[in-house]
């Protein structure tokens, strides 16, 4: 076991492209690996797998899931071989269980692009085990900081908590905007309220953002991209001290913005 404690990170993964992308977050990207250094496993959650209840996934060889379409072919061809975690999974789901989350194991399931397409950055190697986790983005922000808060000891075990969404995502907004270099103010004024209330730890402000955000439903007319932020946010701890890591808006409404809880 690990000595070293993991942090619990949250990740804007952007386009399905974003491997064959170039710009300020597939720099921050490419380095966040390198300076996070290397856990001995990655527990990841992705806005793009969404269960009735949680699951985690015991897969020992998880496949690259391809969950979207109409993209170049080059993209097809990318692999993400990792190999799984199926003994945290087993631990994920029970430290859940005790927290009062009742938790499936799925045997099979494999990475979406919500979880590998960043991986595939930070660590190309792809040789640390990973795991996923779902969301239950019926289930609202409040109960994914309480799936957040279950998971912690698992930082101290050499485990990575990986979440992985968007702080604004408005795929309507992106096609009429896609190109567009200049950031719009309706976007930038929710994502420097989402940054303040995360820095200055502002809990029940992030849960009930969509009634105190300014333009949060414009930005996020449904909740599944940011709902990761809020299990990073309760594995960081109601202690901790969350920094921004990254922060760049593409095609003026995609916001790419990245924090650490410790």
């Amino acid at each position: 076991m690990s000595n070293t404690r993991q942090p619990a990170i949250f990740v804007s993964h952007g386009s399905p492209t974003l491997p064959l992308e170039r710009g300020p977050a597939v720099d921050f990207l490419r380095q966040l690996g390198g300076a996070l250094g290397r856990p001995e496993s990655i527990l990841i959650v992705s806005a793009h797998w969404d269960t009735d209840r949680p699951a985690v996934s015991a897969a020992e060889k998880p496949e690259t899931i391809y969950d979207f379409y109409g993209f170049p072919p080059e993209l097809y061809r990318l692999r993400y071989p990792a190999p799984g975690a199926p003994t945290l999974a087993k631990r994920a789901a029970s430290l859940l269980e005790s927290g009062g989350l009742r938790t499936d194991i799925d045997p099979a399931r494999g990475l979406d692009h919500g979880a590998w397409t960043s991986l595939f950055l930070m660590y190309p190697e792809a040789d640390i085990p990973v795991t996923q986790l779902s969301i239950q983005s019926h289930l609202g922000p409040g109960h994914h900081v309480r799936l957040g808060e279950a998971l912690k000891p698992l930082r101290n075990e050499g485990v990575m908590i990986f979440a992985s969404g968007g702080a604004t995502h408005n795929l309507g907004e992106l096609r009429f905007h896609r190109g567009n270099p200049v950031p719009q103010a309706w976007t930038v004024e929710f994502n420097e309220w989402l940054a303040d209330a995360v820095l200055s730890r502002r809990a029940d402000d992030l849960v009930n953002y969509r009634e105190r955000a300014p333009y949060a439903v414009r930005n996020h007319p449904t909740d599944e991209h940011l709902i990761p932020l809020f299990v990073a946010l309760g594995a960081g701890g109601p202690d901790g001290v969350p920094q921004r890591l990254h922060t760049s808006i593409s095609s003026g409404v995609i916001s790419m913005d990245a924090y650490r809880f410790d």
